[in-house]
């Protein structure tokens, strides 16, 4: 049998916020060259993704997968969480 392959997007990103019900921000950090003097600088995205158990924590290292529309600013749903903080 085949694993079904997703053309979703996927991101990795750390917990920034876990204050709404069901839903983190997470931030992603991506490094990109200055156009002019080449010099690399690190750019941050926030993305509100959807935590159906609650189980994120600020600072846990989470994967988020693109979904459907799930309220007006929420678009990505949190797959894994890879690295946590709750020890």
């Amino acid at each position: 049998m085949e694993e079904h392959r997703s053309n979703k997007k996927t991101r990795f990103g750390t917990v920034v916020s876990n204050k709404m019900d069901r839903t983190v921000v997470v931030s992603i950090e991506r490094v990109v060259p200055h156009p002019i003097y080449r010099k690399f600088i690190r750019r941050r995205s926030k993305f509100k993704a959807h935590d159906a158990d609650n189980t994120c924590q600020v600072g846990d290292r989470v994967i988020i997968e693109e979904s459907r529309p799930l309220s007006k600013t929420k678009r990505w749903v949190v797959v894994k969480i890879v690295q946590s903080t709750a020890s």
